[in-house]
């Protein structure tokens, strides 16, 4: 099973959050909001995105390219658990 099906609650939550942040901007756009509040507004927006994102990328490293059960010692489960620490600490 895909890792998108099985955590589909946990991703469909975070969609939703980003849905909620992307509307906030466009309000604050129509209520005439000041610049500094909007880029505040910007940047929550885009934080959430890539958490989801590094989630999604997380998984699919996890499910698609290591399987940790069957590789939980061996250099390529090592270095799946590296380039998700990176893809993490790039997305923040």
């Amino acid at each position: 099973m895909a890792h998108t099906i099985k955590e589909k609650e946990k991703l469909l939550s975070r969609v939703r959050r980003v849905r909620g942040q992307v509307e906030a901007v466009e309000r604050a756009l129509q209520n005439e909001k000041g610049c500094a509040e909007v880029l505040q507004l910007v940047t929550a927006a885009r934080g959430a995105m890539n958490s989801l994102m590094a989630e999604i990328i997380e998984g699919h490293i996890r499910m698609h390219v290591v399987d940790p059960a069957r590789e939980r010692d061996s250099s390529r489960a090592k270095g799946a658990e590296e380039l998700i620490e990176v893809v993490q600490s790039y997305l923040k």
